[in-house]
């Protein structure tokens, strides 16, 4: 095939480019702000750092000010504050209990809450308050939620137990969990008999 329409191997298009980022405003920051808010809970370290992190994507592309777009931020993260938008200590019970429904040890929980800028003392009045709404100890819970999850220990078949015991451990002490506790759900032989 001859003419024009005969280079198909070839392409006039340029490799992808990455859009540059948007230039930040008050109410660019404010509108992502509520975006953020709507799809995920936040602490308010966590909506700085991500609020920050336009800002600065803004400053490197715009020359936009850094300090400005960081009032901004600060002014924002107050209001929500103030308007009840944003509550460190209820992000971190919610979290919390979240975590360990899935079969998160209190030590990950706590590792994790402060990874979102929960600070210690948060972290610990919010494991404090999970230990009051369950029942029996909090790690052997989550223990079993995860076992139940993964499927180790006694939600694995029979047959399949012996050889897959030294895993089972090994997957419970990786997620944070004493031996003595990976031992008890793992050992058991429901799990109705691990507490």
């Amino acid at each position: 095939m001859s003419g024009e329409g005969s280079d198909r191997g070839t392409s006039n298009r340029k490799p992808y480019e990455r859009k540059p980022p948007r230039l930040v405003t008050a109410q660019y920051l404010e509108n992502a702000a509520l975006h953020y808010l709507e799809r995920f809970a936040s602490s308010e370290a966590n909506l700085r750092r991500v609020l920050m992190r336009k800002v600065d994507r803004s400053v490197q592309a715009h020359g936009t000010e850094r300090e400005e777009g960081a009032r901004w931020v600060e002014e924002l993260i107050a209001r929500y504050r103030r308007s009840g938008l944003l509550n460190d200590e209820t992000y971190a019970r919610m979290r919390a209990e979240s975590l360990h429904r899935r079969g998160t040890s209190t030590r990950a929980i706590r590792e994790k809450l402060v990874a979102k800028g929960i600070d210690r003392e948060g972290a610990a009045r919010a494991l404090e308050s999970l230990d009051e709404d369950v029942e029996g100890d909090l790690n052997l819970t989550a223990a079993l939620a995860l076992a139940r999850r993964r499927r180790l220990g006694p939600y694995r078949l029979p047959e399949a137990r012996p050889a897959h015991r030294d895993k089972d451990l090994a997957a419970l002490g990786r997620a944070g969990f004493s031996y003595d506790i990976a031992r008890r759900v793992v050992d058991a032989q429901d799990p109705d008999s691990v507490e």
